[in-house]
């Protein structure tokens, strides 16, 4: 099978100029790119959603978890508050195997290998987008398809003939003392050039109220040692050099200083750590068409990160440590289209991490990624079909003591997707990849082996999109079913009680289904009804070990039935709406032990808001009520989230 694969890739030869057009037509307003990408979710050859802020606003979603957990497919593991941690795992994969891109450059944690999404704002974010497996974009960095999913996180507009100055003044204030003041001026001189400078702070105490039950005893407690003091700016640039050319930037720097709740226990709610995390990086990117049918895009990014972890107890101070990591990335692509129906791709990066810490066993550990990408995609009116080969070489070393294997591996992608009738398409597309370990996997003390395989992964998919109109109406629906494998996983396994390893033993399989549904419903020039729901199916299931009594557990934290459902209502007067999530039993480890399991919950919320006309600019009043119902629940184990609280938001722009 992969050999077939294999050999069916580097044959294929494809691209459509009509595709093309969105990535190189560099002169299209946003709202022409948004409505672009809404079409390609219906055409994509993989699955593919995208949220723009637009929509964001009108169905309530109030932060980057609660926009997640409105795309299908994505489970979310979040430690509570604003600001608990948040990172998310797509069909069952692991939150390792979820990719993050920012403004286009793909975001890196060498050490760990999870981003915290908490640490991005919605405030600045024009669109949000989820893509599965590899889809028709063939214009993009290698690093780009090194994961079976990536998130896609758009900031910054491209510069219209506006040359006003822009001014973007908000201030959140909610329940258990969070007040989150943003500030953004942007501004376009003249058609060629336009720049943003973007800065927010947020406090928030997080000491919400919690319950739990031992028997017959229910005890009321707050939420203790959970205060969160960050903030954030960024700078960023966008250069039409000439119609054809287009360069851009951004100066990023993050700062959180918090205190980090431990489980909550009976009888037991003390912790005393803090953790400090800073974030900086500089990225650039070129586009520019060097003929007809020949183009070139180039990336630059510089990325550091530190973190102090501090214990709070002095008689544990041997857990206090201090990491550093930085990461050198570049990236050359060039795109070929010698006919309205064929394109090709070549993409090569390379990049160089390294990893320091205090700790006294610290190996000091780098590496060197080389990464090539050779794709190709075909298109006419009914029919695209994309094949991509890439190719990774992954070079460990470490200066202190013996250095993690070299690995390298080729890994083939095929999509394709037929217009079967009219606005109703059928779509396949398989994605073999591979995950190298990260350096706490390799070289952690009494916890990393250096003797680790990489992880691989086969993704397949087959689905179908239909959108059309009714008077008024307009829906869109989409329905994937999927079959995932990996093997070879990474799973720690206790040596004594004190002392973990990781080893490659595990091996899961996961299936199952998504399905989206959009209906919007115009009843007149000024009022419109807008639903949006998703659900999703997947059985993730432990194959490591067949005479294990744990075979075919559901894998932890995986739930089975997960899904969202939004339902808004567009006016003159109060703009509102209310939101659904529900997520079933997941069990925090893979043996189901008793005591483990985590109940299934259900939250739901419902916003307002209003605009109004105020001097030169706009001024948005938005209320928010989140988990409306006050309902006690878990999403990680021993971390209860907040119940009932509020938020009011107050914005001008200008």
């Amino acid at each position: 099978m992969k050999t077939v694969l294999t050999i069916v890739c580097v044959g294929m030869q494809m691209l459509s100029a009509s595709a093309q057009t969105d990535t190189t037509s560099l002169r299209l307003r946003e709202v022409q790119v948004v409505e672009s990408q809404k079409h390609h979710t219906m055409t994509s050859t993989a699955p593919l959603y995208v949220m723009d802020h637009g929509e964001m606003l009108r169905l309530g979603v109030t932060d980057m978890a609660d926009a997640l957990y409105r795309l299908p497919g994505i489970t979310l593991r979040d430690y509570g508050g604003a600001g608990g941690m948040k990172t998310v795992s797509v069909r069952g994969l692991g939150t390792k195997h979820t990719g993050v891109s920012y403004d286009g450059v793909m975001l890196s944690e060498c050490q760990g290998g999870e981003i915290d999404l908490s640490r991005y704002s919605l405030d600045n974010v024009g669109s949000l987008s989820l893509v599965i497996g590899d889809n028709d974009d063939i214009f993009i960095p290698a690093r780009q398809v090194t994961t079976p999913a990536t998130v896609h996180i758009q900031t910054m507009r491209l510069p219209s003939d506006d040359v006003r100055p822009h001014l973007n003044a908000q201030l959140k204030v909610g329940s258990f003392g969070y007040v989150s003041p943003f500030l953004k001026y942007e501004q376009n001189l003249g058609d060629r050039f336009a720049f943003s400078a973007v800065g927010e702070y947020t406090y928030a105490e997080n000491d919400y109220p919690y319950t739990i039950k031992n028997v017959t005893e229910t005890i009321h407690d707050h939420r203790k040692n959970s205060r969160m003091n960050s903030g954030h700016g960024e700078l960023n640039f966008v250069w039409h050099i000439r119609p054809s050319d287009r360069l851009t930037g951004k100066v990023y720097y993050y700062d959180n200083d918090r205190q980090l709740p431990g489980q909550v226990k009976y009888y037991s709610n003390t912790s005393r750590e803090t953790l400090r995390d800073r974030n900086f990086f500089g990225q650039l990117m070129y586009q520019g068409r060097l003929t007809k049918t020949l183009s070139l895009k180039l990336h630059g990014k510089f990325n550091w990160a530190a973190s102090f972890y501090d214990d709070g107890v002095t008689a544990s101070m041997l857990q206090d440590a201090d990491y550093w990591q930085r990461e050198y990335y570049t990236s050359a692509s060039l795109l070929y289209m010698p006919t309205q129906t064929w394109a090709f791709d070549y993409s090569a990066d390379y990049a160089y991490n390294n990893l320091n810490s205090t700790l006294p066993t610290d190996a000091r550990p780098y590496r060197n990624t080389i990464l090539q990408s050779a794709t190709a995609k075909y298109r006419s009116k009914r029919l695209t079909m994309m094949g991509r080969l890439l190719h990774s070489l992954y070079l460990n070393d470490a200066k202190e003591g013996d250095a993690a294997d070299d690995m390298r591996r080729l890994s083939p992608s095929l999509s394709v997707s037929y217009l079967l009738l009219s606005h109703w398409y059928v779509r396949a597309s398989y994605k073999e990849i591979f995950r190298a370990p990260t350096f706490n996997e390799n070289y952690f003390w009494h916890y990393g082996s250096k003797d680790l395989h990489p992880e691989c992964t086969e993704q397949l998919n087959v689905g179908t999109t239909w959108q059309g109109d009714f008077g008024k109406t307009h829906v869109q629906t989409t329905l994937d079913g999927y079959y995932n494998w990996v093997k070879d996983m990474i799973v720690a396994v206790p040596y004594n009680m004190f002392v973990w390893n990781c080893v490659n033993v595990g091996k899961v399989r996961v299936y199952g289904a998504d399905v989206t549904l959009n209906v919007s419903h115009q009843l007149n020039e000024r009022q419109q009804l807008t639903a949006s729901g998703n659900y999703s199916y997947q059985r993730a299931q432990n194959r490591s070990n067949p005479s294990s009594p744990y075979y075919n557990n559901q894998i932890a934290y995986m739930p089975e039935h997960q899904g969202s459902f939004a339902l808004a209502w567009e006016n003159p007067w109060v703009s509102c709406s209310t939101h659904l999530t529900a997520v079933s039993e997941r069990w925090s480890n893979n043996a189901h032990l008793d005591g483990t399991r985590v109940d299934g919950y259900y939250e739901l919320g419902a916003s307002a808001y209003r605009r109004f006309h105020i001097g030169y600019g706009v001024m948005e009043v938005r209320f928010d009520v989140k988990n409306l119902t006050d309902k006690q629940y878990e999403i990680v184990g021993a971390y209860p989230m907040p119940g009932r609280s509020f938020q009011v938001s107050l914005n001008y722009k200008l």
